[in-house]
């Protein structure tokens, strides 16, 4: 007997839930990828990561979004794969942590990244009516 997985189609929204580390809004997010299948089949050690479209469909980029005071940080950048990339994996250490301005708000924002490995891409997920995803390879 298979296990079938629940997985919510909707996005959380609202901010009152969202941490702030010296005035700047938290983000977290991924770089997603995934080992290239060769021609038969097998695993090959080429890597392809995943980009998604910005709402607006102008820009490529990583999924990202906040981090909220109900989930570690781990799980805060899980979501934000599901929710606008559709795929779900193993959240790995930290790769890094700046701080940006973001063009439409005006504010400076903390955003923390992980690579994730990805196990599943789902065929329905919360964003896919405004998001493309698009697997690319060096």
């Amino acid at each position: 007997m298979g296990v079938e997985k629940m997985v919510c189609l909707a996005s959380r929204t609202g901010r009152q839930f969202q941490r702030y580390n010296k005035g700047r809004r938290q983000v977290v997010g991924c770089v997603p990828y995934r080992f290239k299948l060769s021609n038969d089949g097998k695993i090959s050690d080429e890597v392809e990561v995943l980009v998604i479209s910005s709402q607006k469909g102008h820009a490529l980029m990583f999924p990202k979004g906040g981090w909220e005071l109900d989930e570690s940080v781990e799980e805060a950048a899980s979501r934000e794969c599901l929710e606008e990339a559709g795929v779900l994996g193993n959240v790995e250490h930290q790769l890094g942590k700046w701080d940006f301005l973001s063009k439409s708000r005006g504010t400076y924002y903390e955003g923390l990244m992980f690579p994730m490995l990805v196990t599943e891409q789902l065929e329905l997920w919360p964003e896919q009516h405004v998001r493309q995803r698009i697997w690319v390879s060096s």
